[in-house]
């Protein structure tokens, strides 16, 4: 193991002296004992070529401290090992252990995953690596041996919901193919659900990977698809998030006159108030604060100087706990500056963006800093 670390370091953007500085950090903050300095400095340089394996001591420093896990750390490709259950009598076990899960066992699944949402949008996802993965693999541990359907779906539905938060967590993070195969899980459990609002969802953030990847065209087509996904089914509240989600793919692809009829459709479907949590869907955050600082995003994307207006109204009701949507925000209005020629106030504000993306370990926000950086 340690053929991913170079990988994952450079695209943090950490010099191996830097990763030497935050092992040391992460060591103090945690009381453990770490090789010295020097050492250290020889540990990585084996460690990414592959002449020294990465121990258990380390790895529990490197997964939180990167976000990554082992596998990445291995440069091995994420296969997740199917659980192999021995016997009739330990198949029959489980099946029964399974079949008594209660209504009380998934809300606590539910209130798990709630608490993750929380450190992740606080904290940023890079430590939450470990907790988001034992977390997933209870859940499909219980749905693996779940045979009847009425005990199969709450596990199914808890397990979408909280497969969809653990993308989005490895995308920030910038493990990419760990994120599009949590998708793929997480559309698999809204299926096993019947829970077609999840597998709208999943599908609308896994259009997110495909832009990122430089597939912008393939993205609009996979959000308008999960719009149609029992279209019937979905939530006003989810109807907003998908068209919001479209506009801004489609501002990405060039798609300017599409994006704004989007941006005008995730208007009229958000219902009115200040409530910002779907009871069918509490990974949904959506209210008009929220999309104003949505469209001040597509707007900035488009080059339209009233994003200007939308942007700077989000900085000051966006709640103070979204540190990573700030980021974001600080980002836009860095594009927003820079489309008028506005370059001292562009500064500042990605001064902020780089603070709150190093801050929670944002890979993805980080890369967005940088392009802006390119073209100051």
């Amino acid at each position: 193991m340690g053929k991913g670390l170079r990988d994952v370091r450079t695209a943090r953007g950490w010099s191996q002296e830097r990763l030497i500085f935050e092992i040391e950090r992460y060591a103090r903050q945690h009381m453990l004992n770490v090789a010295s300095s020097a050492s250290l400095k020889t540990y990585v340089s084996e460690w990414e070529n592959g002449r020294r394996s990465i121990t258990e001591r380390y790895a529990g420093i490197l997964r939180p401290l990167l976000g990554v896990t082992d596998a990445e750390l291995g440069g091995e490709r994420a296969h997740a090992a199917p659980q192999q259950a021995d016997g009739y009598e330990d198949l029959l076990s489980r099946i029964d252990s399974a079949r008594s899960v209660s209504d009380s066992m998934v809300s606590t699944f539910m209130d798990q995953t709630e608490l993750l949402r929380i450190m992740d949008r606080q904290m940023g996802a890079s430590g939450l690596v470990d907790q988001m993965g034992g977390h997933l693999a209870r859940m499909e541990d219980a749905l693996t041996f779940a045979v009847l359907p009425g005990t199969r779906r709450p596990i199914a539905t808890a397990l979408a919901g909280a497969a969809t938060l653990a993308a989005w967590q490895a995308l920030d993070a910038g493990s990419v193919e760990r994120a599009w195969r949590h998708y793929e899980l997480a559309k698999r459990a809204s299926q096993d659900a019947d829970a077609p609002q999840y597998l709208a969802h999943a599908m609308g953030e896994q259009a997110y990977v495909l832009g990122d990847a430089g597939r912008p065209e393939m993205a609009v087509e996979l959000i308008r698809d999960a719009q149609r996904t029992h279209a019937e089914r979905q939530s006003p509240r989810l109807r907003a998030w998908l068209s919001a989600a479209e506009a801004e793919l489609c501002a990405a692809a060039g798609m300017h006159d599409d994006s704004r009829h989007a941006l005008d459709r995730a208007a009229a479907s958000l219902p009115e108030g200040v409530d910002a949590r779907d009871p069918d869907m509490l990974s949904i955050f959506l209210n008009a604060d929220h999309l104003a600082r949505w469209r001040g995003n597509v707007l900035a994307l488009l080059g339209d100087g009233s994003a200007m207006d939308d942007l700077y109204a989000s900085l000051h009701t966006t709640d103070p706990t979204f540190v990573r949507a700030k980021a974001g925000l600080h980002s836009d209005l860095t594009q927003a500056h820079l489309a008028r020629g506005e370059f001292d106030e562009a500064r500042s504000h990605l001064q902020q963006a780089r603070l709150l993306a190093n801050r929670t370990g944002s890979v993805r926000h980080r890369r967005r800093v940088e392009m802006l950086t390119g073209r100051l």
